[in-house]
């Protein structure tokens, strides 16, 4: 007796659907690649050098804050605290050499030590604190003959 095509169908195609069973259990329990893409890695590098520098600034910008506030100390008096605010207004010249010395009475902007003048540093403040920051660029810039981009940097920083 030969075989005609209803009996191939009834042994294949349930064939067909224990093979396609298989494939579907295997792909499913295949585990999955859980890698990360260059491109990812790199971002995330990214991120955290970003994030390291970023804390590294605020450490920075606290510790000079701290120095600063440190070796500020503004009298309560508002007659000397005024007496002073005319004194800080007055021109003084950068100390940048022997040859070039502060006058008599007044102190440099920058001191020997490459730290700015505690004087000139709290009028910075008071000014960047009351919103004149452009004021402070160029009570600084007069101070000690910077350029403006520096300038700009330093007040931001306050």
């Amino acid at each position: 007796m030969g075989m005609n095509f209803g009996d191939v169908l009834t042994i294949v195609l349930p064939l067909l659907v224990l093979v396609g069973l298989l494939w579907a259990l295997t792909a499913a329990f295949k585990p999955r690649d859980t890698g990360v893409s260059d491109a990812e890695r790199y971002q995330r590098e990214l991120a955290a050098r970003s994030a390291a520098h970023q804390a590294a600034q605020v450490q920075e910008a606290l510790a000079l804050r701290a120095r600063i506030e440190a070796t500020t100390k503004p009298s309560q008096n508002t007659a000397s605290q005024s007496e002073q605010a005319q004194q800080r207004r007055i021109p003084i010249q950068a100390q940048t050499g022997p040859s070039q010395a502060a006058r008599p009475g007044e102190q440099p902007a920058v001191l020997p030590n490459g730290q700015l003048n505690p004087q000139l540093a709290f009028e910075l403040q008071n000014l960047v604190r009351s919103g004149k920051k452009i004021e402070a660029i160029k009570v600084l810039r007069q101070a000690t003959h910077t350029d403006l981009l520096t300038a700009k940097n330093y007040v931001d920083r306050l």
